[in-house]
């Protein structure tokens, strides 16, 4: 066997082109044992992004529709000439959830601002209302809340609650995107001989059907997985923020409440400005001076309200709550990812064998796991910690810098969410960059 570069020399089955065939073998089916452990991660963190994502539209839908079902008889022309201000609004708020650099709190006030002139016009048709007497109009009226609380609270409630929707659903894609790329870091040259030696070299000696020792395998798979294994922090922040702003979704922030009412606030806003009306308009007089009469007349203040509707929002709290559930309970598992990949690729895939047993491969031929006289240790987890690992040569000065930059999304997203949970806005830009 003194032809063969990776196996022992001993006594041999394997040719230098078996040896090389089975190098290759080794790492591609290590490779694919990565990415199968990464898709199981991927497809749970898609799954949770994809129930809670389909959950929130349907909120805002069913606030949209809603709207459109009721205000027409509820408000008449006060609603149908102004369709477009409403419909804007829908699509403001869903444009933000999906990750668009909107400032919702500017959308908001543009809405409100631009029902108010709308509304002003059409509850005073027998005045020619000029676009300067509106801006001057919408000054005056601010002060005075023509539509009371309403725009306030909302303002408040609805930013924290999208603020933590969207970056709650974001945090789940940027996990799974994380590992999906560090799943595809390919072996170094080292690392395949390890593996290799670990993997094929007990068929060269006869032994295809012994496993490998236990630590044996665990100090090869931490030296060749040192890297994966410094997401390990990040990751864990990541998790657990993601159950911090699911605890703010189904809490203080709560979605279903918030985003299910939106049309409720709405009508109750254009309420308050029917029945303030004259003081408000008396008001805005004073302050911008008497509109010209129009010379069209007062033809159409629409009739008062046509019959009682009664609004509605149908709480789904408990399908929010089960999801929040359902969410926690799998980003617990997962937190450990990192760390626990080379036992478990250890247990199930290269099927090591268990204990301190002396008929395990152990590198160079059936027995136990020794190296040079004394039972190794089996290193920690990360970079830092291979700088002795008997199996694999690592070079600990060289981070590999795809895993440096996931390190870095994680970041960017942990601290997004940590934002969101307070209730303050981060730009989205820097996610794509």
């Amino acid at each position: 066997g003194e032809h063969l570069r990776i196996c022992p020399q001993g006594y041999t089955c394997c040719t230098s082109e078996m040896e090389e065939n089975f190098a290759n073998k080794s790492r591609s089916e290590f490779e694919a044992m990565m990415k199968e452990a990464g898709r199981s991660v991927q497809t749970t963190l898609t799954a949770q992004h994809r129930s809670f994502d389909s959950y929130f539209q349907d909120l805002l839908n069913k606030s949209e529709k809603a709207l459109y079902d009721a205000f027409p008889s509820m408000y008449g022309e006060l609603y149908t000439q102004n369709m477009k201000v409403f419909k804007d609004l829908y699509s403001e708020l869903r444009r933000y959830y999906r990750g668009s650099n909107i400032n919702l709190e500017e959308a908001l006030n543009e809405f409100w601002t631009r029902l108010l002139e709308r509304l002003f016009k059409q509850m005073n048709p027998q005045y020619h209302i000029t676009d300067e007497y509106l801006d001057c109009m919408v000054k005056h009226a601010e002060q005075h809340k023509p539509f009371g609380e309403v725009p306030r609270e909302l303002k408040v409630k609805a930013t924290r609650a999208f603020i933590a929707a969207r970056s709650y659903a974001q945090g789940f894609l940027v996990g799974s995107d994380v590992v999906r790329k560090v799943s595809q870091v390919s072996l170094s040259q080292e690392c395949t001989r390890a593996i290799m030696k670990l993997m094929y070299c007990p068929h060269c000696r006869g032994m295809a059907s012994v496993k490998p020792c236990n630590n044996y395998c665990l100090n090869v798979v931490k030296g060749c997985l040192a890297n994966q294994a410094d997401l390990n922090t990040e990751w864990k922040y990541l998790m657990d923020s993601l159950m911090v702003v699911a605890d703010r979704i189904d809490g203080p922030y709560n979605v279903d409440t918030v985003i299910g009412t939106i049309h409720m606030r709405i009508s109750e806003a254009i309420s308050n400005l029917q029945e303030n009306k004259d003081s408000v308009t008396a008001k805005v007089f004073q302050g911008c001076g008497n509109p010209k009469i129009s010379t069209k007349g007062s033809s159409s203040e629409d009739k008062k309200r046509r019959g009682k509707v009664t609004l509605e929002a149908k709480s789904s709290a408990q399908a929010l709550e089960m999801l929040v559930l359902d969410a926690k309970g799998n980003l617990t598992a997962l937190k450990t990812y990192w760390i626990t990949l080379p036992s478990s690729l250890c247990s199930k895939k290269v099927m090591a064998s268990s204990g301190m047993d002396d008929k395990c491969w152990n590198g160079m031929t059936k027995g136990r796991y020794e190296w040079r006289g004394y039972l190794p240790e089996v290193m920690g987890d990360g970079l830092a910690n291979q700088i002795n690992n008997p199996e694999v040569e690592v070079d600990i000065t060289k981070p590999d810098m795809i895993i440096r930059q996931q390190i870095m999304q994680l970041k960017i997203m942990t601290n997004r969410l940590g934002n969101a949970n307070i209730g303050n806005d981060v730009d989205f830009q820097d996610a794509s960059e």
